[in-house]
């Protein structure tokens, strides 16, 4: 751009600050004239608060003390205009007040030459102040506990999670931050599941719950489901969703493969995904062979899967899997892991996979870790349509009993063949 040479870079950067204060006032000015309450300043004030704090940051030539003295001046003027406003109106809102801080700040950093943080900052500070009715129609929405779980996430993943060393100790060879790590992915994929079934409850939403609750714990779901078949008129419809659980949960394990054993995945995957895709396409079609409407809307309250008493739990189980994997595969061979793997897939398979991904290949061989995740997930389809069958109705409970056990059969025809 030659033809600006001529400019002084001091000419560019007062434009810079004029147009992105002037669009911060346009929108306060667009607030006013649509009857909001009393707002502080417009098209005209918020450049020229632009332009105090770059001629502050100017002449304070790299010392932030003038600046900072420039910021509490204009910060006192705001303050007035707040008493002001308080005094007229009883309007108490400070949205205006804190816009010409943040005008102030833009023309110091565009002195600074941090154009992209100051663009940044008034792209922000715009969508926040043009999405106000639906930000606050979004808080009034959000339940208090769904910010705890939330704020239970964040304490999992960014604060724990860092501070954990990432070295093998002991015997064992545990890793505190990978055990962790398991921990936070485990609970990644069902804070994402707990929020989809937060968002579509009641809204013929038994499918979409079965979908959602597979991501989480397709035991559970399997449980929960077939209870509440006991009160249904829709057996078809309930075995279908639960068929249709199960097939998620194929999914989920290969996305913690991915993850945490890259090899394991690529000698899973063929097998995970013909089954998910036969569960998931067959639990489809039988649902909708019965769907009668009887049990629209019925699918059950989601509950917060992120107590911290949960995720402790996890760990203390992941560790005692991951001990009792390296044991099995140490003294009792290939047959002891897989005795192992049909044990723990009565309850929850997701402790025991996780320890075989961390154990495989140090202690476990890829065939043998590979064999026992099959065993595992078979043996929790077959225990699932247990579950189903003594807790639903009697139709519901047979058809998911016989869906879930040619399901296991079918998961250990690769057993067949060498993996």
């Amino acid at each position: 751009m030659r033809y600006l040479d001529w400019l002084p870079p001091e000419a560019t950067q007062i434009t810079l600050v004029l147009f992105l204060a002037f669009l911060i006032g346009l929108e306060r000015e667009e607030r006013k004239a649509g009857g909001d309450h009393y707002a502080f300043g417009g098209v005209r004030t918020y450049p020229l608060i632009g332009l105090i704090g770059y001629v502050v940051a100017a002449l304070a030539n790299g010392d932030w003390a003038p600046v900072g003295l420039g910021f509490a001046v204009v910060a006192a003027f705001l303050l007035m205009s707040y008493w002001h406003k308080l005094g007229a109106s009883g309007y108490s809102g400070v949205t205006s007040e804190m816009s010409g801080l943040a005008t102030y700040l833009i023309g110091v950093l565009v002195c600074r030459e941090l154009y992209w943080l100051a663009t940044a900052l008034t792209v922000a500070g715009l969508l926040l102040l043009e999405f106000k009715s639906r930000l606050e129609s979004l808080a009034r929405r959000i339940d208090p506990a769904d910010i705890l779980t939330f704020t239970q996430f964040l304490l999992l993943a960014a604060v724990i999670l860092p501070l954990l060393p990432d070295e093998a100790i002991g015997r064992f060879q545990i890793n505190p931050f990978k055990t962790w790590l398991v921990v936070v992915a485990v609970s990644a994929v069902s804070y994402g599941s707990y929020l989809l079934q937060r968002l579509h409850q009641g809204r013929d939403g038994l499918l979409l719950a079965a979908l959602a609750g597979g991501a989480y714990s397709s035991t559970v779901t399997t449980v929960v489901m077939a209870r509440r078949s006991a009160e249904a008129g829709s057996p078809r419809l309930y075995s279908g969703a639960i068929l249709m659980a199960s097939g998620v949960m194929y999914l989920r394990l290969m996305a913690f493969l991915a993850l945490f054993n890259f090899a394991l995945l690529q000698r899973l995957w063929p097998a995970f995904s013909a089954l998910a895709a036969l569960a998931l396409l067959g639990g489809w079609l039988w649902s909708r062979s019965g769907r009668d409407g009887a049990a629209a809307g019925t699918a059950y309250q989601p509950k917060n899967p992120l107590e911290l008493g949960a995720a402790v739990l996890f760990a203390l189980l992941f560790i005692a899997m991951l001990v009792a994997t390296r044991l099995a595969a140490q003294y009792l061979g290939a047959a002891g892991v897989y005795a192992l793997a049909a044990v723990m897939g009565v309850s929850d398979v997701d402790p025991f996979i996780m320890g075989i991904t961390q154990s495989t290949p140090a202690l476990t061989p890829l065939p043998v870790a590979g064999s026992a995740i099959l065993i595992a997930a078979a043996a929790n389809n077959a225990a699932k349509g247990a579950y189903a069958r003594a807790l639903g109705s009697r139709e519901t409970g047979g058809q998911s009993l016989a869906g879930l056990l040619l399901l296991a059969a079918l998961g250990l025809l690769p057993l067949l063949w060498a993996l």
